[in-house]
């Protein structure tokens, strides 16, 4: 087991905690050893004090195409949320690339993507492809492909630049998602959640072991909230934790977990 240690990375808008990560842009050394190489997901904790840019992300195909690296679908978990806090959450109908780059020129883009409302436990899955910008006062856990690709298509007037074609070339006009509390369990084709409620003591041993372990067989435990001990070692809101296969996790105490593990 590894308890993990985060990198933190400040951003005009609030900072970003990469709490486990193989990323060459901001790689836990001890992670790495630990997984063996390449970990496929990267989870982040994010504070945004500000709203972050209007951006789209390219799924595995266009971004092998584009940059030469895998893609990125991710989610968020929001841990804390002020008052009338809200997401840019896909678009509030169907647009051709043309009608969005009209948009885009005339500053008129917020017109056509749809903002929700959100709060703590609330849960969002962003395939690649999703128009979406995470909006201020917002505190929230980020699961994703291990990819460090952002195309920005509106920035409130920052001066940063923006990748307005490459941006435009991977949006797909994706069915509307929903805005849900997180349901308990979560499984896209990239990664699975599962909440974890644990009040008193709790073990498993989340994966077997196989033959050919690969990095991806590592699974992590996130503490959402509450305190008390795991495998003996402290555990505290936003720590994170490492287990090899066939490893059991032993917790005690009052806590919320959250298991990821790649697919």
């Amino acid at each position: 087991m590894l308890k993990l240690n985060a990198i933190k990375s400040e951003k005009i808008w609030g900072y970003e905690l990469w709490i486990a990560s193989t990323h060459p842009n901001g790689c836990q050394k001890d992670f790495e050893s630990f997984v063996g190489g390449d970990y496929p997901l990267l989870v982040k904790v994010i504070q945004a004090d500000d709203v972050l840019s209007v951006q789209v992300h390219p799924d595995d195909e266009m971004a092998e195409k584009l940059e030469g690296c895998r893609g990125k679908t991710e989610c968020w978990y929001i841990l804390e949320a002020k008052k009338d806090s809200r997401l840019i959450y896909g678009m509030n109908g169907r647009y051709s690339v043309e009608e969005l780059k009209d948009a885009v020129e005339r500053n008129a883009l917020e017109g056509y993507m749809k903002s929700v409302p959100v709060e703590k436990g609330d849960f969002a899955y962003i395939p690649a492809g999703t128009v979406h910008a995470i909006g201020g006062g917002l505190r929230l856990l980020e699961v994703q492909q291990s990819s460090d690709i952002t195309y920005r298509l509106y920035d409130w007037g920052r001066g940063r630049e923006c990748q307005v074609e490459k941006g435009l070339s991977c949006i797909k006009n994706l069915d509307a998602q929903k805005l849900v509390k997180f349901p308990g369990t979560f499984r896209c084709p990239y990664f699975t959640l599962e909440e974890i409620s644990v009040n008193g003591k709790w073990s498993e041993i989340p994966s077997p072991a196989t033959e050919s372990e690969k990095p991806s067989d590592r699974v992590l435990y996130f503490v959402i909230e509450g305190e008390g001990t795991v495998n003996l070692k402290k555990a505290s809101p936003e720590d994170m934790f490492a287990f090899a296969p066939d490893e059991r996790i032993e917790v005690e105490g009052n806590l919320k977990l959250m298991k990821i593990r790649a697919m």
